[in-house]
C-alpha cells in the first residue's frame, strides 16, 4: 500500500505489551481507566515535571471523567502539571452540544484545578480548517517531548471505539488513515455531513500509553473485529493503533467483550 507520492506505507511493528482488561460493567471499567491515568500522570510528572494527555469524545468517556473529577482520584492527580489535548473534534463551536470539548469541560475540566492555559481544545470549527490543524500540530510540537524521529509524544492517549471500528476521527476507508507526515489533519467526513479534526496514527502510535475504553453490547462486533478479526486497518481503523514503543490497553465491559475468545490479561 502507498500514500501520497508513491512511498510505501510503513506500519509500526506489533507490540507485545497489548493488554485486555474485561470488567463487569462501565462503572468498573471507568474506575480502572481512571487508575491507569492517575498512575501515568504521576510517572510523567515525577520524570519530567508534567503530563500530556489526549482526551476522547463520545458518550463512554463521560463515566471516566466523572471519576477523575471525584475523590479520591481528583486529589491524586497533579492537575496543575497536566496538559490536556484532544484526540479529535467535530467541526462545531465549543458551546455546541456535539462538541467533544464541551463534554469534557462540563464533566471534568471545570471541576478540577487545572489552569486554563493548560487546556488546548481543537479549533475544528474554524473556516480555514487546514490552517487550524497546522496550528494544533504546532502546539503539540511546542508542548510535548519529541521522539527520536521527531513525532510528538503523549504520556497517555484515551480512545474510544465506534460501532464501525473507527477511533478518534479515523473512519473506515478515509485517506487520513494513510497519513504519514502530519500529526493533525482536518477533513470532511461525507457520511457524517461535517468536518472533523483528528490526531493521525503516527502521533497516536508514539504515545507512551494508549487506553481504549469500550462499553456496551453494540460495540461487541467492532471489538471482535479489531482484536480477533482479519487484519485490515483500512476497514477496521482501530487496528492501526500499534504503538512504536508504548503500551496499548483495552479496558472493556463484559457486554463489549461478549464475542471475544481471548481472556483478560491486564
Amino acid at each position: 500500500m502507498t500514500h501520497r507520492g508513491g512511498e510505501a506505507r510503513r506500519e509500526p511493528p506489533p507490540v507485545e505489551s497489548s493488554r485486555l482488561v474485561v470488567l463487569p460493567d462501565l462503572a468498573q471499567a471507568a474506575a480502572s481507566a481512571g487508575e491507569r491515568l492517575a498512575r501515568r500522570c504521576a510517572l510523567a510528572v515525577a520524570g519530567r515535571g508534567e503530563c500530556a494527555i489526549a482526551l476522547a469524545g463520545g458518550d463512554t468517556p463521560r463515566a471516566l471523567y466523572a471519576r477523575l473529577a471525584s475523590e479520591p482520584l481528583r486529589s491524586r492527580i497533579p492537575w496543575r502539571q497536566v496538559r490536556v489535548f484532544w484526540g479529535d473534534e467535530r467541526g462545531v463551536p465549543p458551546q455546541d452540544p456535539r462538541s467533544n470539548f464541551r463534554m469534557a469541560q462540563e464533566a471534568l475540566l471545570s471541576r478540577v484545578p487545572i489552569p486554563d492555559h493548560r487546556i488546548h481544545r481543537m479549533p475544528a470549527e474554524r473556516a480555514d480548517a487546514e490552517a487550524a490543524a497546522e496550528a494544533y500540530a504546532a502546539l503539540l510540537r511546542e508542548h510535548l517531548p519529541a521522539a527520536a524521529d521527531g513525532w510528538p509524544q503523549f504520556d497517555l492517549v484515551l480512545l474510544g471505539l465506534g460501532e464501525d471500528a473507527h477511533t478518534a476521527s479515523l473512519f473506515p476507508g478515509a485517506p487520513v488513515l494513510r497519513e504519514a507526515r502530519r500529526p493533525v489533519v482536518a477533513y470532511q467526513v461525507p457520511h457524517l455531513g461535517m468536518s472533523r479534526m483528528t490526531l493521525t496514527l503516527p502521533v497516536l502510535n508514539h504515545a507512551a500509553e494508549v487506553v481504549f475504553l469500550v462499553a456496551g453490547a453494540q460495540k461487541a462486533q467492532a471489538l471482535w473485529a479489531v482484536l480477533e478479526g482479519p487484519r485490515d486497518p483500512d476497514r477496521v481503523p482501530a487496528q492501526g493503533i500499534r504503538p512504536v514503543a508504548g503500551t496499548v490497553v483495552w479496558i472493556v465491559d463484559a457486554a463489549a467483550a461478549s464475542r471475544l475468545t481471548r481472556s483478560s490479561n491486564g
